[in-house]
């Protein structure tokens, strides 16, 4: 029984050895690399460059009151639409008091001014008819009262419009309904009824009631580096991408480049501004971001390959050709020049032939 035991321990041991020499044998042969093959193809290039900003009206227009004053009425919402010259919200003028006093104190010298030369008039017209007064003297008083009518009227009105921002008249020229001084699409209303109010002058630019703009009339508004700018210009197509419609894109051109660069985080760039056209089926809202992507050069039936075949040494750029592939895979070194890239492919200008094939990424075994 012993000597079974003792042959079954040395019988494990040498199937041990024989295990570890032929692991360490396996492991000393070299690994066989063997790399993807990719295809010199010929297609057309475009190389783009991506500008970020958003889309928004190219006027939109503040609305200010003519008046200071508290909101009395509101008659618009932010999303309607609304005509030239149609009301979105009334003033109430609240008289200052050094000005409401100054206007009665015109009014009442007005009334005395024009009861004393009504008076004179009468004795006029009497002395006139007796023939006891020339023609001048008397068309003289006649113009005088007259005058005096007018101030009259004149205080009274200054004294309705201290106090009510408007004359009787005049009602169809308020200064207390403000109007919108465009068609189009209010976008907001930043004011609610009690809220006070201030005209536009030297020194502020007064109280907004409303934005308008015409939504039929978008643009893109961003900004691209200055490595890129010189690479395009006024004219060139854009494809515009919008971040709440993905799925969409919409066509437009470029019209304008800022002259002066901005910085923004370090980088100098410039502003652009492209003309959208919006289907009437699609409603786009002020302010969506929006991805603007415009081609600064492309290239038509040229070689290419993918840019993972390429490799660079200093000036110098190489890509490894397969020349056997029956037995083992074997690459010659070629140097080649290349072109524009669209960020998978590389133009490949001289170098290489359409048939050729190249070796690409290392493959897992």
């Amino acid at each position: 029984m012993k000597k079974y035991i003792k042959l079954i321990v040395l019988a494990l041991v040498a199937l041990i050895f024989v295990g570890t020499f032929v692991f360490l044998y396996q492991k000393s042969q070299p690994e066989e690399i063997v790399y993807e093959i990719l295809p010199v193809e010929t297609t057309d290039l475009k190389l783009t460059t991506i500008a970020t900003g958003k889309v928004e009206p190219r006027d939109e227009v503040a609305i200010k009151p003519q008046i200071s004053g508290i909101i009395s009425e509101v008659y618009k919402e932010a999303g309607e639409k609304v005509e030239e010259g149609e009301v979105i919200a009334k003033v109430k003028v609240i008289p200052e008091l050094g000005t409401l006093n100054a206007a009665e104190s015109r009014v009442r010298l007005a009334e005395m001014n024009g009861k004393q030369a009504e008076i004179d008039l009468g004795r006029m017209e009497k002395l006139y008819k007796d023939k006891l007064v020339s023609d001048e003297e008397y068309e003289q008083t006649l113009l005088s009262t007259q005058q005096a009518r007018e101030e009259l009227q004149a205080a009274k009105d200054n004294l309705e419009i201290v106090k009510e921002g408007i004359t009787k008249s005049s009602a169809s020229f308020s200064s207390t309904l403000i109007r919108s001084t465009i068609t189009g699409l209010i976008l907001d209303v930043p004011i609610k009824v009690g809220n006070s109010v201030i005209m536009s002058n030297t020194f502020n630019d007064g109280t907004t009631i409303a934005t308008v703009a015409d939504m039929s009339d978008l643009i893109f508004r961003g900004n691209i580096d200055e490595t890129e700018v010189g690479r395009i210009h006024e004219g060139i197509p854009v494809i515009i991408t919008l971040g709440a419609l993905q799925n969409m894109k919409f066509n437009a051109t470029l019209e304008y480049i800022s002259p002066k660069s901005i910085a923004n985080n370090g980088a100098n760039q410039f502003e652009i501004k492209a003309a959208i056209t919006i289907p009437d089926s699609i409603t786009i809202r002020s302010g969506y971001s929006a991805n603007a992507e415009m081609t600064l050069d492309e290239v038509h039936n040229v070689l290419a390959v993918p840019e993972s075949a390429v490799e660079y040494e200093g000036d110098s750029t190489f890509v490894y050709v397969l020349t056997d592939s029956l037995h083992k895979q074997k690459f010659e070194r070629h140097s080649v020049e290349t072109g524009i890239s669209d960020g998978i492919k590389i133009e490949i200008k001289q170098g290489l032939q359409n048939n050729d094939r190249v070796r690409g990424l290392r493959k897992t075994i």
